[in-house]
């Protein structure tokens, strides 16, 4: 059982406190994606030290290499990679969805063959839970399908009412204890009705928490905005909202705005390994050429290492040269740009202005999608 409160709201925007066995989450909150136990090119020390409070897992990767049951071994995933902090997994749903070929869907669960040496596993609402439970996960994830975009209505109306009965199935196993809980998941495509027979399907089963499913799967911010319109309003008001595998600063800020309070992406630190900063003036692509003479900081409004310590310059030479210093500072600046947001954001709806801050943010930040 986990413990919610929302503490101050602007207009549909929340800010509150998520208590669970492993410490404390501000929402609105940001989890840097640490997918097989690492956030790639960054120590769990320099995540914490960005201002993140809670990472995410992922059960398919996990339960493949190095398994589930040999990260319990270790005392769980928080010992195993020296997190203290909260932890949400995934229920691995999405990514054995997306070996298309490589997978059978079944009622039972999904029989798949491995990406990385084609052994064949089975993934079912119970074992999704079993695992989740053995990597000691703080936010378990229901197991559930997440259909290609688009698709049309029929196909997501089977896929969305299978994943209400596995979701059922996934609390039936799930074992309740304090300061852990299971989050279900909202599908139902781009489909309005969809989504509200879903939400009412979730609600009825009763969950620790809510996420809305589907989405930034390419049909674009405007439609995803509109799905989450009438998504979000419509889920309980006294539970944490997570809008899975989003997004961009733009993508967050606009779903705050509809109250969305937790968010996840791979893209601070995919870009950052690529050579794309985000800065509190847009973004910028360090690779260019007219970084090379540069001595100024990547952000001169930003307090990470990175920005403190080194130049555009001296940034820009380490991609062109190929060293790996340059992913590992450029990641740490993404992680803690998306961590002094989520702040921003929190003290903006604490202070009744959060209107205006999304207003200002969204148009330095119009171009966001383009990069």
């Amino acid at each position: 059982m986990l413990n919610f409160k929302i503490e101050a709201t602007h207009q549909k925007a929340r800010r509150g406190l998520l208590s669970t066995a492993h410490g404390f989450v501000q929402t609105p909150t940001f989890m840097p994606v640490g997918t097989v136990g690492t956030v790639k090119a960054m120590t769990p020390e320099s995540v914490k030290a960005t201002g993140a409070e809670i990472i995410l897992g992922n059960t398919y990767h996990l339960m493949l290499r190095p398994t589930a049951e040999r990260v319990a071994s270790f005392g769980g995933l928080h010992r195993f990679m020296n997190w203290n902090g909260p932890i949400l997994t995934d229920s691995g749903g999405f990514q054995v969805m997306s070996l298309s070929a490589l997978r059978k869907i079944t009622e039972d669960g999904v029989t798949f063959h491995s990406h990385i040496d084609g052994s064949k596993h089975f993934l079912s609402p119970e074992r999704s839970m079993e695992i989740q439970y053995l990597l000691d996960s703080n936010i378990t994830m229901a197991f559930d399908e997440c259909v290609k975009y688009p698709a049309e209505y029929k196909v997501v109306q089977k896929s969305m009412e299978r994943s209400m009965r596995w979701e059922k199935r996934s609390k039936e196993a799930f074992i309740d204890r304090e300061g852990y809980g299971l989050f279900g998941i909202v599908q139902g495509g781009m489909f309005e009705d969809l989504r509200k027979t879903s939400i009412k399907a979730l609600t009825d089963i009763g969950f620790d928490g809510y996420a809305i499913g589907g989405l930034a799967v390419g049909e674009g911010q405007e439609i995803m905005f509109q799905v989450l319109d009438y998504t979000a309003c419509n889920l309980p008001d006294d539970k944490p909202r997570y809008l899975m595998g989003v997004g961009r600063p733009s993508d967050i800020v606009g779903a705050v705005y509809r109250g969305v309070d937790m968010f996840d992406c791979v893209m601070p630190s995919r870009s950052g390994r690529t050579g794309q900063a985000f800065t509190s003036h847009g973004v910028l692509n360090m690779r260019n050429a007219c970084h090379i003479d540069s001595h100024i900081p990547i952000d001169a409004e930003c307090t990470c290492p990175a920005c403190q310590n080194y130049t555009r310059g001296y940034i820009h030479h380490l991609f062109r040269a190929g060293e790996i210093l340059g992913s590992i500072l450029l990641t740490t600046h993404n992680i803690h740009f998306y961590e002094n947001l989520m702040k921003q954001i929190r003290t903006a709806i604490s202070e009744n202005r959060y209107t205006a801050f999304h207003d200002a943010f969204m148009e330095k930040y119009k171009n966001d999608r383009k990069m």
